[in-house]
């Protein structure tokens, strides 16, 4: 606390405890849950039954509260108000994780798709690409082609050759014979 005069005064007003509301919120879960359960529903029905065999025998002349038993249904009235809003904020928190799950969901979704979508449009690409390009099977059949029409030349060019020196053999001979 400062007691300077550049600076006003903090007020001095009644400060109420600070509350957490999610600590709440999660105690209302808890609480919402442990009435949904069996073991609620039978503690509940061995309070009842205690209750009422008390009141009915009355345990040392006590009789705290007779046949109609309204302490007990104010009790069971006070239990309702209590439990109805908090059942509601526990439901209320689980609508927002749901809504909060649901729009996670949809963001992964949304971003699968558009993943899923990125690649069809790359395996199209290089469906389209593959197709320009020659593939194993084709190249093998081009060089049998090239490797037949390398034989056929070969082979013409040693008929050629044959050819070419049985004109030869047959000019020498014949050159001979005129020489001669």
């Amino acid at each position: 606390m400062s007691d300077r005069l550049d600076q006003p005064r903090e007020p001095r007003a009644v400060r109420l405890p600070q509350w957490n509301p999610e600590a709440f919120g999660a105690f209302a879960e808890k609480f919402a849950r442990f009435m949904g359960t069996a073991k609620f529903i039978v503690y509940m029905t061995i309070f009842v039954i205690v209750w009422i065999l008390l009141n009915l025998i009355g345990v040392f002349g006590l009789k705290w509260d007779p046949y109609p038993f309204i302490l007990l249904n104010l009790f069971f009235s006070t239990q309702a108000s209590y439990a109805a809003p908090l059942i509601l904020l526990a439901q209320n928190r689980q609508a927002d994780r749901d809504r909060l799950t649901l729009d996670e969901d949809r963001r992964r979704a949304q971003a699968q798709k558009a993943d899923t979508e990125y690649l069809a449009r790359e395996i199209a690409s290089l469906r389209m690409a593959l197709n320009e390009v020659a593939t194993r099977d084709y190249i093998r059949s081009e060089l049998a082609k090239l490797a037949e029409e390398l034989d056929d030349a070969a082979e013409r060019r040693h008929q050629q050759e044959k050819a070419a020196r049985k004109e030869a053999k047959a000019d020498r001979k014949s050159r001979a014979s005129q020489g001669a």
